[in-house]
């Protein structure tokens, strides 16, 4: 029940105003990414159905059935490319979900030529943290994600792109992702999208 009313009500809504706001931030230097956790691969569907210009394909830890677009699996540590082979790596609600953040970015770095685009949650006080979670176990629980809880607040989020020698391009935080009311409760800030420069 809780799975049907959350694809009705946020996943539709979601997917499409969040494919809009990536493609928002992807210059003209970004033809090739890959989608780093894509899930069922909605989102990068939507983002290659309005623009034709982008090619992405995906890796994953399980695959799910009907995926979007092409997915191979992966252990979820070591990203199964050679150095420098797409012109981005993209993380959506992905890195929160990792024990080890850097070290999955970093693998980023090698992999991507030039950036990373990354979608994710940021929490500044105890109630954000557990609308995350909440939010966290309707959305990923049914699909058998696993569920760490590695939210990070602002300036944590900006050490360890800093401590990586990754530089931000641009960032949007305002993010209307849900249709009132529920944008009451799970939109204000908790979301954020930027692209980062890799500095080498």
């Amino acid at each position: 029940m809780i799975k049907e009313l959350h694809y009705k009500f946020v996943f539709r809504k979601r997917t499409k105003v969040l494919s809009g706001e990536l493609l928002s931030l992807i210059n003209s230097g970004i033809n090739t990414l890959l989608d780093v956790g894509s899930g069922d691969g909605t989102i990068s569907k939507l983002m290659m159905d309005s623009n034709p210009r982008i090619e992405i394909s995906g890796i994953d830890i399980m695959a799910r059935p009907n995926s979007c677009i092409p997915v191979e699996l992966y252990n979820g540590e070591h990203i199964p490319y050679n150095d420098d082979s797409y012109d981005c790596c993209m993380f959506i609600d992905v890195l929160h979900h990792v024990i080890h953040i850097e070290k999955l970015l970093e693998e980023a770095k090698r992999v991507s030529r030039k950036y990373i685009l990354v979608k994710d949650h940021l929490y500044k006080t105890e109630f954000d943290f557990k609308i995350l979670k909440f939010m966290d176990k309707v959305g990923n629980k049914p699909h058998g994600v696993a569920l760490e809880y590695n939210y990070l607040k602002e300036e944590e989020w900006e050490t360890v792109f800093k401590n990586l020698g990754l530089k931000m391009v641009n960032k949007k935080t305002s993010l209307p992702l849900y249709p009132f009311p529920f944008n009451i409760l799970f939109g204000r800030k908790l979301h954020f999208i930027c692209l980062l420069e890799i500095v080498k």
